[in-house]
C-alpha cells in the first residue's frame, strides 16, 4: 500500500456521524445559501479568533482576494508577499489588479524576511501580506510598525496556520484582517473548498460582505459596488462548525506525529536532513512538515521503492513561473527561496496519520539517507 503525505479518509471514518448529521442538518434546513450554517460558523470562527467578525467565502484564494479589495487594494497598487508560497497567495493579488512585490525568505524557517521589506516599499504600496508558511507565524511586529509608519494595510495569509500562536496570540489575529483557507488538507479543512476573512474593523466586514455578494447589500437586486459571487457554502459551513470544536485536537495530533519525527530522525543531521525549525514564541502546527536535503530528488525518487510518495511545496517559486514573467524577476533574485526549492520536500502529515505508516516513513528514509 502506498504511503501518502495526506489521506483524509482514517478521520472520515472516526468523524462520519457528526459529518453526516451536518449535512442532513443543513438539507433538513430549508436554507441552502448563507442560512444558520454560515452565519452561525462565522460567529464562532470570529470568537475562536477573539476577533469581532468573520465573513465566510468560498475558498481561500478568494479570501485573500477579497480581503485586500476590502482594505482598499486595487489597480496600480502593489502589494509586498513572498515567493516561497502556493501560487494561490500571488494569484489573489494579481486578481485585484495590484501588483505583488516579493522580498526573499529566511534561511532557517522559510518564512518572510522581513528585514527586507522596508526596502521593498514604494510610494505605490498599498498592503503587506505575509504568510504564515507550513504551520508558524512570520514575526508580524516588525510588520506592524511597518505598515503603521507608512500607511499600509496588513493582510496576514493563514491558510497554512489554523491554531498557530505567536507570542500567545493567534494567527489571524494581529492584522488589520486575515484570509483563510479550508481546502480539505487544510488544518482546519472542509470537505470540499471553503474560505473566511476575519478582522476587527466594522468597515472592512461590511465591504467583504458586499464584495462576496454580487457587491449587493439592501437588496438582492441593487449592486453597490462591483463584486462578485463568493459566498460561503452551507454545506460546508456546517461541516466546519462540527470541525473547529475539534482544532485544538487537530493541531494536538499534528504536534505528536512531529514529535515522532523529531525522535526518529533527529539524529541524521550529519546525513544532511534538516528537520523544522520552530521560532521563540512561536507554537506551530505543522500544517506540512518540511524537511531539508541537498539531494532532495534521489531521496524522493530512492523512497518511491519503499512505496511511499512525498510532496514538495513547493518546487518552483512563484516568481519563476511563466505566469509572472511579466513581474520582471531574473534567476537569482531571491536567492533563498531559490535555493529551498531544490531541497525541500515533505513527509506525510495529518493528525490520523497511523503510527505503522509513519514509523514506515522514519525507517525507510533513514535507510535510503544512510546509504547515500
Amino acid at each position: 500500500m502506498t504511503t501518502y503525505v495526506w489521506d483524509y479518509l482514517p478521520e472520515y471514518e472516526s468523524e462520519k456521524e457528526d459529518l453526516l448529521d451536518a449535512v442532513d442538518t443543513v438539507f433538513r434546513s430549508g436554507q441552502l445559501v448563507l442560512g444558520p450554517s454560515v452565519a452561525g460558523f462565522e460567529r464562532e470562527f470570529a470568537d475562536y479568533h477573539g476577533v469581532a467578525h468573520c465573513a465566510g467565502v468560498d475558498n481561500g484564494t478568494n479570501a485573500v482576494k477579497l480581503g485586500l479589495q476590502a482594505l482598499g487594494v486595487g489597480p496600480g497598487d502593489e502589494v509586498v508577499t513572498v515567493s516561497n508560497t502556493a501560487a494561490p497567495t500571488v494569484v489573489a493579488i494579481d486578481g485585484t489588479g495590484a501588483k505583488p512585490v516579493f522580498v526573499d525568505v529566511r534561511e532557517d524557517d522559510y518564512l518572510m524576511d522581513t528585514d527586507q521589506v522596508a526596502a521593498a516599499i514604494t510610494p505605490r504600496t498599498k498592503a503587506l501580506l505575509p504568510v504564515h508558511l507550513y504551520g508558524q507565524c512570520v514575526d508580524m511586529a516588525p510588520l506592524r510598525a511597518l505598515a503603521d509608519q507608512h500607511g499600509l494595510a496588513l493582510l496576514e495569509d493563514c491558510a497554512q496556520a489554523h491554531g498557530a500562536r505567536h507570542g500567545g496570540r493567534l494567527a489571524g489575529s494581529m492584522g488589520d484582517a486575515a484570509a483563510f483557507s479550508f481546502y480539505p488538507t487544510k488544518v482546519l479543512g472542509a470537505y470540499g473548498d471553503a474560505g473566511a476573512v476575519v478582522t476587527a474593523d466594522p468597515a472592512v466586514d461590511a465591504n467583504l460582505r458586499r464584495l462576496r455578494y454580487y457587491g449587493m447589500e439592501k437588496t438582492y437586486y441593487v449592486v453597490e459596488v462591483p463584486g462578485h459571487n463568493s459566498r460561503l457554502d452551507e454545506v460546508q459551513a456546517e461541516i466546519l462548525r462540527r470541525k473547529l470544536r475539534r482544532l485544538d485536537g487537530y493541531v494536538r495530533g499534528r504536534r505528536a506525529v512531529a514529535e515522532r519525527y523529531e525522535q526518529g530522525l533527529g539524529d541524521l543531521a550529519d546525513r544532511g536532513l534538516v528537520l523544522p525549525s520552530v521560532n521563540e514564541g512561536n507554537e506551530h502546527v505543522y500544517y506540512v512538515y518540511v524537511v531539508r536535503h541537498p539531494r532532495r530528488d534521489e531521496i524522493i525518487k530512492a523512497l518511491k521503492r519503499y512505496d511511499i510518495s512525498l510532496n514538495i511545496s513547493y518546487p518552483w517559486p512563484v516568481h519563476t513561473m511563466s505566469g509572472f514573467a511579466h513581474l520582471g524577476y531574473e534567476a537569482g533574485s531571491l536567492p533563498v527561496t531559490e535555493r529551498l526549492a531544490g531541497e525541500i520536500f515533505s513527509l506525510p502529515m495529518y493528525p490520523s496519520l497511523p503510527a505503522g505508516l509513519q514509523d514506515k516513513v522514519i525507517a525507510s528514509l533513514r535507510e535510503v539517507l544512510l546509504a547515500l
